[in-house]
């Protein structure tokens, strides 16, 4: 199985560019005020300091995931989005053979997806453990890509 997310974050460098919009727009409204006689509270500042978070989360979660199951490896990757397509920027990025996966777990929040694999080391004891951020991975590629994995955990498991 093999799917990526491209679609769905095509979304993500627009939102960029309206949070950068509202800020600079804030920004310049915070200046007109300090000019007036009215004090500045911290009300006036308030907008910028959402926009700033919500800036922060969105980059925090604006990524593009790759998952290939095909062949005898196992493939997953993320990438930045605003310039993906000029140059690959904040890439992780995971292939290992198939009968390395240990286990994985899926991490599901309302903003904020995540699925969190273990892979076994034959130079060190214990799981090396890589997550990658599936947040715009639609419901049914989330459940194929669980799938798959959940096939590979248990062909390990009969095998063994």
């Amino acid at each position: 199985m093999r799917f990526t997310n491209k679609n769905e974050v095509k979304i993500v460098p627009s939102i960029y560019i309206v949070l950068v919009a509202i800020f600079v727009t804030n920004i310049f409204v915070n200046i007109e005020l300090m000019s007036s006689d009215e004090p500045v509270r911290f009300s006036h500042y308030l907008p910028n300091i959402v926009v700033l978070f919500l800036g922060f989360y969105v980059h925090r979660i604006g990524q593009s995931f790759d998952f290939d199951s095909d062949g005898e490896t196992l493939n997953l990757k993320n990438n930045g989005v605003f310039f993906s397509k000029f140059m690959e920027y904040r890439v992780k990025k995971a292939e290992f053979p198939k009968r390395k996966l240990g286990k994985f777990r899926v991490s599901d929040y309302y903003f904020y997806a995540s699925v969190t694999i273990y892979i076994s080391s034959s130079r060190r004891r214990g799981f090396k453990k890589y997550t990658f951020n599936t947040t715009f991975l639609n419901r049914k590629k989330k459940r194929g890509m669980i799938a798959s994995m959940q096939k590979i955990v248990d062909n390990q498991k009969s095998t063994a």
